[in-house]
């Protein structure tokens, strides 16, 4: 299995939470009751498993390796890559500043609850496109048939050294959790 293969896996789970951030945000939008928690817990799911571990196996393990092989950074995918990273970042930071005041009763908060939301749904699914049918491909020929072991050693070290035993299963969950909350 190919380092590459590892992270469009995790690109599905992904997808399942970003499904639930649409749902939720429609029913919301529509003035249905949605649980603030149900956005707060979407955002720890976004800053422990996306960017804690999923982000961190391409910026610190996929990323250098593509550079040590001729890939610049600036001017190529891997450039795009982290300015979209950054971008998630910046939806899911305002998220759940806004869920947390929808939370504590604040109910104008709601539209840039949505607003987050759907942002962030929108760069995602175009972000995890690129990554799959653009970056990957070009990693996956790029990166020396040797060096594809040394990529998924390095995944394997952000996932239980960095990251820590048991945190990326416990991501798994939530992301269960959401999905069968909101029924996606």
């Amino acid at each position: 299995m190919k380092a590459t293969e590892t992270l469009m896996a995790e690109h599905r789970v992904i997808e399942r939470v970003v499904e639930v951030l649409e749902q939720a945000s429609k029913r919301l939008e529509a003035g249905e009751y949605v649980r603030p928690g149900l956005f707060i817990e979407a955002t720890d799911f976004i800053k422990g498993f996306t960017d804690g571990c999923h982000h961190k196996k391409e910026e610190n393990v996929l990323f250098k390796t593509l550079e040590e092989h001729g890939m610049p950074v600036q001017g190529s995918p891997i450039g795009v890559m982290l300015h979209e990273h950054d971008q998630g970042r910046r939806f899911t930071n305002g998220l759940r500043a806004a869920a947390e005041r929808l939370q504590s009763g604040d109910t104008g908060a709601a539209k840039e609850v949505i607003q987050n939301a759907l942002g962030y749904a929108a760069l995602l699914r175009q972000h995890i496109e690129k990554e799959d049918n653009v970056l990957f491909p070009m990693a996956d020929q790029l990166i020396p048939q040797d060096k594809h072991d040394q990529v998924w050693e390095g995944f394997e070290h952000v996932e239980h050294e960095e990251t820590g035993e048991g945190v990326h299963e416990k991501y798994l969950a939530l992301a269960d959790k959401l999905a069968g909350e909101i029924g996606a």
